[in-house]
């Protein structure tokens, strides 16, 4: 242990780093290796890989702790630590020195469960979301070329002035107005229905800034409150919610038509940036210059043609006699040539009438001759001249059939170079089959 120096009045007097280092050593020898649970609250994790947090009671007590995870231990995890996560934290209590704070120092962490407030949120926003108050379909545009822009938060806040200075510097054409609200504590949500409901009523900006400064789950709480949720997503203003952190996401945030990760960042999508609206007005300046030019050239090209021409009378006349002459010998050609078309026209109509009559005699006497061969193909005496008879009763009747015969009828025989009456004497039908 380090002594106190004895003070000239015989009475201790301590130095500060040596009542410091005596209180450590004295945590260190009584709380060597402890193990504590709670919430996590505020988790931030820093560059090198160290990890610093709070945590406390999640029955709500106002105690809380302080705590390091130095790198090699939070290497060590099996799962990301997030805000509002129930965990077991062992370790030792320990003084940070340079500023004589209270800390834990982790050596390891596991999971013990959800926190009280984190499970609220969870459970609401569930619920929220079936209700389709967090859909897509609602999110609304933000107007391109915003006149007027009104911010929510507290007067008191650090994130006002961050966004006043991001508008100024990226557009100060751009008014802004504050309706102030508290942003933490049970006055803040009814506060913050306020200033949004008076925004609506009024109705004299563009849009909406819904912005404060980061901070654990606990102060960051009335943007999870159901009232001001509600508020941002029946508002009849588009709402660009930019809450804590890039890493803090909110109820507000999926309620809003925009998501910000910072103050900041929603003055910067709430606005375009003047510059670039600088440079698009040049761009569109040089562009109707150009053409403006282009068109003056060419009506003063226009002009010059015109007065050439106007400065030469006799030409314009001399060609107007030229074309006239040439309109009246082509109107004086025209009657001669028109009869000489109709008989060429008349010639060429004879010749198609004459071809096409001589093609027709063709064709008739072509399809005469094929009658005649097939008539005289079905002429029955050249059938009989290959020594087959027609039989008939005498009376042309034609005898197809033997049951038709009896012995003793007389019948008649044709033949190719006469005829023969001829008596059954017999008749023998072919056996069926």
């Amino acid at each position: 242990m380090i002594e106190p120096r004895e003070a000239a009045s015989n009475r201790r007097v301590w130095g500060v780093a040596g009542l410091v280092e005596a209180i450590s050593q004295s945590l260190a020898e009584r709380f060597s290796v402890v193990t504590v649970g709670g919430e996590i609250t505020g988790f931030t994790r820093a560059a090198s890989g160290h990890c610093y947090f709070g945590v406390k009671d999640a029955d709500g007590q106002a105690a809380s702790l302080r705590c390091a995870m130095f790198r090699r231990a939070a290497a060590m995890l099996d799962f990301t630590p997030t805000e509002g996560a129930l965990v077991e934290l062992r370790g030792r209590v320990a003084v940070y020195e340079p500023r004589g704070e209270l800390q834990f120092v982790v050596e390891a962490m596991r999971r013990a469960g959800a926190g009280t407030l984190y499970e609220q949120f969870l459970r609401l926003r569930e619920r929220l979301t079936a209700e389709g108050l967090f859909a897509a379909e609602r999110k609304r545009p933000l107007p391109a070329l915003p006149r007027r822009v009104g911010v929510v938060t507290s007067t008191a806040g650090a994130a006002l002035h961050d966004v006043l200075t991001a508008l100024a510097r990226r557009a100060p054409q751009v008014e802004v107005i504050v309706y102030p609200s508290p942003v933490q504590g049970a006055d803040a949500p009814p506060g913050l229905v306020s200033a949004l409901r008076a925004a609506n009523d009024r109705a004299e900006v563009d849009l909406l800034l819904l912005v404060r400064g980061g901070g654990s789950l606990e102060d960051l709480w009335s943007f999870n409150d159901e009232r001001v949720v509600r508020a941002v997503a029946s508002s009849m203003l588009p709402v660009v919610c930019g809450v804590g952190h890039e890493t803090d996401v909110t109820l507000c945030d999926l309620a809003a038509d925009l998501r910000a990760p910072t103050p900041t960042a929603a003055a910067e999508l709430a606005a375009p940036a003047r510059e670039g609206l600088l440079q698009q007005l040049a761009g569109l300046e040089r562009t109707l210059t150009l053409r403006l030019d282009h068109r003056l050239q060419t009506l003063a090209q226009r002009l010059d043609r015109l007065a050439l021409r106007l400065s030469r009378p006799n030409d314009v006349l001399a060609r107007q006699r030229r074309l006239l002459d040439l309109l009246a010998q082509r109107s004086a050609a025209a009657p001669g040539r028109r009869v000489e078309l109709q008989h060429q026209r008349l010639a060429h109509l004879a010749e198609r009438q004459h071809r096409a009559r001589d093609d027709r005699l063709r064709r008739d006497a072509a399809r005469l001759d094929a009658l005649q061969s097939r008539l005289q193909a079905l002429d029955p005496r050249h059938v009989l001249a290959r020594g087959y008879a027609w039989l008939d009763d005498g009376e042309g009747r034609a005898i197809t059939s033997v049951h038709t015969l009896l012995p003793g009828h007389e019948v008649r025989a044709v033949l190719a170079d006469g005829s023969a009456d001829l008596r059954v004497l017999g008749v023998v039908p072919l056996p069926p089959g």
